[in-house]
């Protein structure tokens, strides 16, 4: 499970990224985090990682306050959690096969086990045929493939899906989401920072939408915005304007 409990994150420019957010995540569900950029979404997903810690509040993952984590701790929760980037992050001297390879590498994982389990993560995403291709020869839905099968093969109990689906076509960026719907089938917890509105509108999961780094609205079978929601942020940049 996921919880942050009156988390506020300030960085040092003095950018307020998250103000008294308060969220539950449970085991098993698939959530969307939206809002427009400068919102919070991607500052709430690299809490969750221990990439950030909050200024103010408690993040807890699997039960502990990663914040409190000491150095030594936070290798053992990444490996329980995978992250899929927007810009995929695969390293370009590698093949598909060895960049998945290489998230059971650094956890020591027997080369048995590696043979056994890239194969099948692989598999899962449409990609066996291309294991030995290069990210330079692979395009922009076939790297995000890769890495999204380099963040599974560890069976993580938890993935991280900041802006998957940002560089990629329409018709990609649904091959993407429902990889990851697949993935939560199989008992994954997902959580998507995303702006892709039509594709958050036509699933209907959990919605957790964010405005100026707070929690504005948080409803199951959500959509990227609502109409007050439009009339709400009309409203704010008017005033905005108007001010002296």
């Amino acid at each position: 499970m996921i919880e942050l409990v009156r988390v506020t994150k300030v960085f040092p420019n003095g950018v307020v990224a998250l103000q008294d957010v308060n969220l539950f995540v449970d085991r098993g569900e698939f959530v969307f985090v939206v809002g427009p950029s400068g919102a919070g979404k991607s500052t709430l997903v690299k809490l969750l990682y221990r990439e950030e810690v909050p200024t103010e509040g408690e993040v807890y993952v699997d039960g502990r306050d990663v914040a409190r984590l000491r150095p030594g701790q936070v290798p053992p929760l990444r490996r329980q959690i995978g992250v899929v980037f927007q810009d995929f992050k695969l390293l370009p001297n590698k093949t598909a096969y060895d960049n998945v390879a290489f998230a059971l590498e650094v956890i020591g994982a027997s080369r048995r086990e590696i043979r056994r389990r890239v194969p099948q993560a692989l598999d899962l995403v449409g990609l066996r045929d291309r294991a030995r291709a290069y990210p330079n020869q692979l395009s922009g839905g076939e790297q995000q493939r890769v890495a999204l099968a380099r963040a599974i093969v560890n069976n993580p109990w938890l993935l991280l899906a900041d802006e998957p689906t940002g560089n990629l076509d329409p018709d990609t960026s649904w091959g993407i989401v429902r990889l990851l719907e697949e993935v939560n089938r199989r008992g994954t917890t997902v959580v998507m920072a995303t702006h892709a509105r039509h594709i958050v509108n036509a699933m209907q999961k959990r919605v957790i939408a964010l405005r100026r780094g707070r929690v504005i609205r948080d409803e199951h079978h959500g959509r990227y915005v609502r109409d007050d929601d439009e009339l709400s942020s009309l409203l704010e940049e008017m005033r905005a304007v108007v001010s002296p």
